[in-house]
């Protein structure tokens, strides 16, 4: 694997990572915060995932970020099953 390979897929688990914390401390101390209100912030987050002149690390920062919400809201919609 390059190193090219090595600090995108470092950098990506670190974001996911820190994500999926941060929106659980979210949900957690702040009961106002619903499931509506993280979808939306991902439908902004798509939004700018589109944006032109992202380098290369604001990329990885992107999908990274996008796939912690993602992968956040199916599991709250599973646990509400």
């Amino acid at each position: 694997m390059s190193s090219s390979v090595d600090w995108k897929a470092a950098k990506y688990e670190e974001v996911f990572e820190q994500e999926l914390l941060g929106l659980q401390r979210r949900r957690e101390s702040s009961p106002p915060c619903t499931l509506k209100d993280i979808e939306g912030v991902l439908q902004h987050l798509y939004i700018m995932e589109g944006a032109e002149g992202l380098g290369e690390v604001q990329l990885v920062v992107m999908a990274a970020t996008i796939a912690a919400h993602e992968h956040f809201i199916v599991q709250w919609k599973l646990e509400k099953e």
